[in-house]
């Protein structure tokens, strides 16, 4: 377990920020870097064409470190919305085969797959939230020869509610689909392998659970997809870019493996350095006693809710991190207002009260927003 780290963030003492879910505060330590960054660029004169590269490369490889890759299978994102896009233009796809979705995905999870469908024909299979909230089961009944991609995110965005990726992953190869994930929701505080998922492409933006900026993500790349074909083509992810002397010299040759696919512009300097002490800080914390931190504080939330008469997934069935409360009669429309004149921020999603901590989350926290949702009642 991790003591409350609200120290290392700028957060009022009278905040309760339960809305990490939306967009994570970021650390004192990033935010000096990023500061740091843009005083740099007032000094064009001290970013060398090694910048270019080593500012790019130490976010990537620390992103490897979390997921368990080498950093040669990371591009460098600007979206979730850009890596999904990447994969479907990479996934082949054909006239009857199926692309399984979740009810309620996030539409940057949705959209691309929908335009490949038309292109295609194939067709896009909706799995309906089940009534005890168990996603794995209707998924992998939903996933058959006919699927080309299983596009899921670990956790449902609205309400933390859980899908096993890793028995999803087992039926996607027994039946030879692709399966693409949209980790933004989940990566940084809940425990994530590709060796043990094996994803084909794994998607994430910073600037919710990895406590980084916005605008800056990154997306790990199976190896048999690393020939494949860039969203678009910039001097940064050829072969050879590192000699700035040679660059009207165009080559046919990427860089190698996933850095073929970077964003033009991947190397950022104004937001590199905040993605990578956001990401050291992670590391040092380490991802399972963020998850069992954070698990703590849900459980404590859902308890009391639950007496409260929400109803509350079951624990086994939701994420450490995050949780949807619904109540059978509605949610009451002034409680968001309420809670956030008690400054207690949350947010509506879906059916749902969706409560989104994180390692700063004070104990404080915790006692104003279910006292606010008894007096909301």
């Amino acid at each position: 377990m991790i003591p409350c780290q609200r120290h290392l963030f700028d957060l009022p003492d009278d905040v309760a920020w339960l809305n990490c879910a939306y967009t994570s505060p970021l650390m004192r330590s990033a935010a000096a870097a990023g500061a740091s960054a843009l005083t740099q660029k007032s000094h064009p004169w001290q970013i060398s064409p090694t910048h270019f590269f080593e500012t790019l490369n130490t976010s990537r490889a620390l992103f490897g470190q979390l997921v368990g890759c080498p950093p040669e299978q990371v591009a460098r994102i600007p979206a979730v919305s850009y890596g999904i896009a990447l994969a479907a233009r990479n996934i082949p796809m054909a006239a009857g085969q199926t692309v399984v979705l979740l009810e309620g995905q996030f539409p940057s999870n949705v959209y691309a797959w929908r335009n490949r469908a038309r292109e295609t024909g194939a067709k896009i299979i909706t799995v309906a939230r089940p009534e005890d909230n168990d996603w794995t089961p209707v998924v992998l009944d939903a996933i058959d020869e006919n699927t080309a991609v299983a596009a899921l995110p670990n956790c449902h965005w609205t309400d933390g509610t859980l899908v096993d990726l890793v028995r999803v992953g087992e039926k996607c190869r027994a039946v030879g689909a692709a399966l693409v994930v949209d980790a933004i929701q989940s990566l940084g505080v809940m425990p994530f392998s590709v060796t043990a998922v094996q994803p084909d492409f794994l998607v994430t933006a910073a600037h919710k659970w990895l406590l980084g900026p916005y605008s800056f993500g990154w997306c790990y790349v199976a190896e048999k997809w690393c020939g494949g074909e860039p969203l678009e083509e910039n001097w940064l992810n050829r072969q050879g870019s590192e000699d700035f002397s040679r660059l009207l010299d165009y080559q046919d040759g990427y860089q190698p493996g996933a850095l073929r696919f970077d964003v033009g512009q991947g190397s950022d300097f104004s937001l590199s350095p905040i993605a990578e002490a956001a990401l050291r800080q992670i590391l040092d914390w380490g991802v399972a006693d963020i998850a069992a931190t954070l698990a703590a504080i849900t459980s404590r939330i859902a308890h009391a809710a639950g007496a409260m008469g929400f109803k509350v997934p079951a624990a086994a069935v939701r994420a450490p991190h995050m949780l949807g409360i619904a109540h059978p009669d509605g949610i009451p429309g002034e409680v968001v207002r309420r809670l956030a004149d008690k400054k207690v921020f949350v947010s509506i999603r879906g059916k749902a009260i969706r409560i989104a901590p994180h390692v700063y989350t004070s104990d404080a926290d915790v006692d104003r927003l279910l006292e606010t949702l008894r007096e909301t009642l």
